[in-house]
């Protein structure tokens, strides 16, 4: 249920509408924001600078289909934006993925996207790799014409291309082992053999790609002569069969689905020579029942490091190996009495013996200096809030850059520290406008771009120096006469982010905060409707999603921005608090969800409820809830837990049942599923929806996609039954061959109208 954030300006939600209230400027309806051109401006993903500088290259979708996307650059000295490489130039006809391919952009939330949707820069600046219908390609982006070279092809579906660091060599997945083609030569020949069934050389595993935030298994030798992969066993996992239920067919799929408390994949971890083809195998520890959830070399390639996660996630070790002496030694200890969060903030130095490393051991989490003798040099930084992400590294400078959200959670910016300082609460802001940035800097952390957005500004691509100064507009976005937004912008409504105490007292300010029981802030924000007066009473669309890895309240135009501005520009008040457990506050702000999931959730967003109903502008007896995913499952959670508080709820794919989810998800929260005699834990039972079921009093708009294979349709079919078994009724909407994003093209439209109409019936009274 891990939500990645990418470097994407492209909007992926949509819907379809209604007649809204009469208010300035063009009337937002759900047909437009799914149609083209998209409303938030250019469609771009995976902007990146070239390793010279010289260049931005991003992932662009066409004016008449923002899902096709081609390869474009920015010239920085040209100061001119052109299309590189157009998918259709490539290959004439599309080919049908791979099933491995699907799982994987599922995985990545990019299932509805087609053409170009990976690429890889060359380390010399010339070459850019990317695969496409299942072979790879490499770009001499130099020559004119720009040449395209194709180095694999065959009945095969070649998977995850990288390039090696010195250019010669590129490394790829067929059929489950690990390959590698000569960049000159042109030869082909396969580096592990042993493939097939549930043995997979170098790919990341299901719960790999979908909680743990690594989408590969292999990773070059700084000096390109070895790979080192991971091999997983899935064998260990017993076979299960769900439905995949589309328009014309029903297909039984077997799936080694990894379901709480039920075993894991089992590693290896080798590193295999290029020249002789022989694989050195790495001790990973007499506790065999554990995750792998990230593979790092030393900048001198002499030493690998792994992360070592415990099955109940509350130790994770780095450890390195030393390749020539073959010892190894613990270099950090992560311990947690509730659960550790994965990162990707370390960074070994080449200049001395250390690295830097986060840590939430403080209660927040923060950048750390560590010598490779595992003994902290020094702090990097330290307050009351976290890091973000560690950004990159100015050894030269003796620089450190990372992002957080220092004055409030709702935001993100960067900024730096001294690798030699002395006061790591003092740190320097270095981007400059309010607002969420997105950062990515060039190897030498001398330039980076930022991906800016707010709630009145659509994103922006820019290019600055270290020191924050923009250098220049890649992709403006301003929304001037000519954007695709510029009709509707006279009746954009502004985001407020407000303060309540938990006793109901108002406080006027901007950014605020609501204080659930134990003193913990609550931030939430709101949206009021077109024609907002004061004196009038106007129902709640409560948009909630409250899981653990993703938060609703920030400064940023986001996916689910534009609906929730049709929905307030409908007539409704929008609504959103980030309750307890949410990341991004903190450890203690995290903890109370421990063993905990859907009740401390409840609580914080019924806190939410409680404050609106104080509100004079806010009609208490119209309040509508709707989520997705973790979402859904929080709607159902609060329908359930408080029947008759609600006018109305739209549950879309939620968990119901949390046995039938992944391993690494829900233990790190739940625990085991079982105590040691087979019995239910009360965690468990108190975080079933089924026990609620017979509570539901509020109408309920269930919606589920019947081939999801993430938030199984087995969820949704369970509750069905649970209810007609107590004859109450609610509506359903599924959706054949539709996975848990609902991406289809006029799928995710549907889904929207569908929600709108229920909403425009359940609180409107409107019958339409």
């Amino acid at each position: 249920m891990t939500i990645a954030r990418t470097l994407t300006l492209a909007l992926l939600m949509s819907s379809a509408a209604l007649a809204q209230p009469v208010q300035d400027g063009a009337t937002l309806t759900l047909e437009r924001i799914f149609g083209a051109p998209p409303l938030s401006g250019p469609s771009m993903r995976q902007a990146k600078l070239s390793p010279d500088g010289s260049r931005v290259t991003f992932l662009r979708g066409r004016q008449d289909d923002g899902d096709t996307l081609d390869l474009w650059e920015y010239n920085l000295d040209l100061e001119q934006t052109r299309r590189l490489i157009s998918a259709d130039d490539v290959l004439a006809e599309p080919v049908a993925l791979s099933d491995a391919e699907k799982a994987r952009r599922e995985r990545a939330r990019i299932s509805a996207l087609r053409g170009i949707v990976e690429y890889r820069w060359a380390g010399n600046g010339r070459h850019i790799l990317f695969p496409l219908g299942g072979d790879i390609f490499l770009a001499d982006i130099e020559s004119s014409p720009i040449k395209v070279r194709q180095l694999t092809a065959g009945e095969a579906f070649d998977l995850d291309p990288k390039i090696s660091p010195d250019a010669a060599s590129v490394a790829f997945i067929r059929d489950q082992d690990l390959w590698v083609v000569d960049v000159e030569a042109g030869n082909v020949r396969a580096l592990t053999e042993d493939g097939e069934g549930p043995v997979k050389n170098g790919m990341a595993e299901f719960i790999a790609q979908e909680e743990m935030g690594r989408s590969t298994g292999y990773w070059w030798s700084p000096d390109g002569s070895a790979i080192a992969f991971l091999q997983v066993d899935e064998s260990s996992i017993e076979p299960s069969e769900r439905y995949e239920v589309s328009g014309e067919k029903i297909e039984i799929i077997e799936q080694r689905y990894p379901y709480a408390g039920t075993p894991n994949v089992r590693y290896r971890l080798g590193v295999v020579q290029l020249e002789s083809g022989e694989t050195n195998w790495i001790p990973l520890g007499e506790e065999p029942d554990i995750y792998i959830p990230r593979v790092d070399w030393l900048p001198d390639g002499s030493a690998l490091t792994f992360q070592r996660q415990s099955r109940d996630q509350q130790r994770l070790d780095l450890v390195l190996h030393d390749l020539e002496s073959a010892r190894q030694r613990v270099l950090v200890s992560e311990q947690s009495d509730t659960w550790i969060n994965l990162h990707d903030d370390l960074h070994f130095l080449e200049g001395m013996p250390a690295f830097i490393w986060s840590s939430e051991r403080s209660g927040f989490r923060h950048l750390y200096l560590v010598g490779l003798d595992g003994e902290i040099i020094r702090p990097l930084t330290e307050g009351r809030w976290p890091v973000g992400a560690l950004a990159a590294v100015d050894e030269d400078l003796g620089l450190v850059y990372f992002t957080a959200g220092i004055d409030t959670p709702a935001e993100q910016h960067l900024y730096r520290q001294s690798l030699a300082t002395a006061t790591p609460e003092a740190v320097q802001r270095v981007s400059r406008r309010d607002g969420w940035h997105e950062i990515t800097f060039d190897v030498g952390a001398r330039t980076y771009l930022d991906t800016f957005s707010s709630t009145s500004q659509p994103p922006q691509l820019s290019l600055h120096s270290a020191d924050g100064e923009r250098l220049a507009w890649l992709v403006e976005n301003r929304v001037d006469s000519d954007h695709p937004y510029a009709p509707y912008m006279p009746g954009h409504r502004p985001t407020e982010f407000g303060v309540i105490a938990v006793n109901g007292a108002v406080n006027g300010a901007v950014n605020g905060e609501v204080d659930a029981d134990d003193g913990q802030p609550l931030h939430y924000r709101m949206i009021k409707p077109a024609g907002f007066d004061e004196s009038e009473t106007y129902p709640v669309f409560l948009h909630v999603y409250g899981g653990p890895t993703s938060r609703m309240v920030v400064n940023e135009w986001g996916r689910r921005h534009l609906v929730d501005q049709y929905m307030a520009r409908s007539g409704y008040i929008v609504f959103s608090i980030d309750n307890r457990g949410i990341a991004g506050q903190g450890v203690e702000f995290q903890a109370p969800a421990y063993l905990n999931l859907g009740q401390v959730e409840v609580e914080d967003q019924m806190a939410g409820v409680e404050f609106l109903k104080t509100q004079p502008f806010v009609d208490a007896e119209r309040i509508g809830v709707f989520g997705w995913s973790y979402g859904g499952y929080m709607t159902l959670m609060m329908l359930m837990q408080h029947p008759g508080e609600f006018a109305a709820g739209a549950a879309v794919a939620p968990v119901t049942d949390w046995a039938l989810y992944d391993t690494h998800y829900t233990e790190r929260y739940l625990g085991m599923p079982r105590d040691e005699s087979g019995v239910p834990t009360d965690a468990y039972n108190r975080a079933n929806v089924l026990a609620y079921a017979e509570n539901l009093a509020d109408p309920l708009l269930l919606v589920h996609g019947m081939a999801d294979d993430n938030v199984l349709f087995t969820h949704s079919t369970m509750l069905m039954q649970k209810l007609q078994s107590e004859a109450i009724d609610f509506e359903l909407m599924t959706y054949p061959g539709e996975k848990h994003a609902i991406s289809g093209q006029g799928q995710r439209l549907h889904v929207y109208r569908q929600i709108d109409r229920f909403f425009r019936r359940e609180l409107m009274d409107d019958e339409k």
